[in-house]
């Protein structure tokens, strides 16, 4: 039960970072359009997508990645919350 955890716990971590990267790679110029970008892309815009929806931009500062990133994090103590309840 506590490797599903960990994995879980392991999986959002890692998401975590490569919602950081994407969204730092908006910084520079044609960095999205790389291999790399390309793939991030398509791992972290499916989940960005819900947010940019329902956050409006603030001039031109969208705040959605923010919130989806709050969202995952708050889902990641919800998931140590209930392992530590469980055990």
């Amino acid at each position: 039960m506590g490797l599903v955890f960990e994995v879980l716990s392991t999986l959002i971590q890692l998401y975590s970072w490569a919602l950081i990267i994407y969204i730092l790679m908006s910084w520079f110029p044609n960095a999205r359009e790389t291999s790399i970008g390309q793939f991030l892309a398509r791992i972290c815009e499916p989940y960005l997508e819900p947010f940019r929806r329902i956050v409006p931009p603030l001039g031109m500062i969208d705040i959605s990645p923010i919130v989806a990133f709050i969202v995952l994090n708050l889902a990641q103590m919800g998931l140590n919350q209930l392992y530590f309840w469980l055990i």
